[in-house]
């Protein structure tokens, strides 16, 4: 039987060393190869080596773009669904709902196409009046030109069949623990086991660093808060919050791999403070690995952790710091808390069980198609 050729469209790339669609890409298209597929991720010639043809039994097309805020995306994406319509593929999965326009590309090449519509984009601070109103379009377009559309919560689901008529495949994101003991990068950055609270987001304003830094000025003791990330075009906004930060704040930048691993493997609390997406790859990962979520409180959010969390309000500083004050003074506190999370992400985000589902809307696709 002839393998099923899938193209997988829109992100960075892979290896995943970004967000939650490189995070999807990384996990996903090895293991879709694993069973039997024939896969091709599309990757950024700036974020993966060009000289990179396969990883993990997975084949990969480095395309160039435009390094810029508004073009990288739409650019690749534009020159990846060109070359894409041309290799016939049984079937494609596409992300990001921003790239619904590129559809009509793979249609000419008669491929089916999934839609990963992510959250409620247009609602990120970091877009403008033409940003906010691409995506409102995006959405519109979600509602008619994918073959099927994937979200990644209940809530989003509803948003999209409220506003749209648009019913969607709810498939989420997983978590894999490989734990690391205390190593290099712990004793490089002053940690000890157990003895910091950790943060882990895309330095952008809708996923409110500022405000978390904000809120540590009132954490009691000297537990230091680790807050790992960054974000390629908003060094303004990210001056704004570090360059005056409480002296107990550590900022190491973006981490991935083992030291991502070391770092929530060891976490005395994890906090979230997203407000706009889905479900996020980077908590459920907390969660899987054990840690006391501290989470702010959005439909979604609150959704992914399943009641296994401790909830704040990020549009209140002073609440995430009663929060933490109070997970100091219990260890207790946070322990359960954390037995409670990680059980609820191995029952409810597992990698092959979300591989399983992707593997059968593709062969769903490709049977239509056929």
């Amino acid at each position: 039987m002839t393998a099923l050729r899938v193209a997988l469209i829109g992100s960075r790339g892979i290896p995943g060393r970004y967000g939650g669609y490189e995070t999807l890409m990384e996990e996903l298209a090895p293991r879709l190869a694993a069973r039997g597929f024939d896969v091709t991720v599309y990757c950024r010639s700036h974020y993966t080596p060009r000289h990179l043809t396969e990883y993990r039994g997975v084949h990969l097309v480095v395309l160039p773009t435009l390094k810029t805020k508004h073009l990288d995306t739409p650019v690749h994406t534009f020159l990846s669904a060109i070359h894409a319509a041309r290799q016939r593929f049984d079937a494609a999965l596409l992300v990001n709902s921003a790239n619904a326009i590129f559809i009509p590309l793979l249609k000419l090449g008669r491929i089916p196409t999934a839609l990963h519509v992510d959250g409620i984009e247009r609602q990120r601070a970091k877009w403008g009046t033409v940003g906010k109103s691409v995506y409102t379009l995006s959405e519109r377009l979600a509602a008619g030109l994918p073959d099927a559309v994937v979200s990644d919560a209940e809530v989003v689901r509803d948003y999209f069949s409220r506003r749209w008529n648009l019913d969607s495949w709810v498939i989420s994101y997983g978590v894999q623990t490989q734990p690391e003991p205390p190593g290099e990068l712990m004793a490089e950055l002053g940690l000890q086991s157990q003895g910091y609270f950790l943060y882990v987001s895309r330095f952008e304003p809708e996923n409110n660093p500022h405000r978390v830094a904000e809120a540590y000025r009132g954490v009691r003791g000297e537990m230091p808060l680790v807050m790992v990330g960054n974000a390629p075009y908003a060094k303004r906004f990210i001056r704004s919050f570090t360059e005056n930060a409480d002296r107990r704040i550590v900022f190491p930048g973006a981490i991935y791999g083992e030291g991502y691993r070391e770092l929530l493997t060891n976490a005395y609390a994890y906090i979230h403070a997203t407000e706009v997406g889905g479900t996020h790859p980077a908590l459920v990962e907390a969660m899987g690995y054990g840690n006391c979520v501290v989470v702010n409180k959005t439909p979604e959010n609150v959704e992914a952790a399943g009641g296994t969390g401790l909830l704040f309000n990020a549009s209140e500083p002073s609440s995430l710091t009663h929060v933490l004050n109070r997970l100091q003074a219990d260890p207790e506190l946070a322990s359960e808390y954390g037995s409670k999370s990680s059980k609820h992400a191995h029952e409810s985000y597992d990698w092959d069980v979300v591989c399983d589902r992707y593997a059968e809307l593709l062969r769903s696709l490709a049977s239509g198609r056929k």
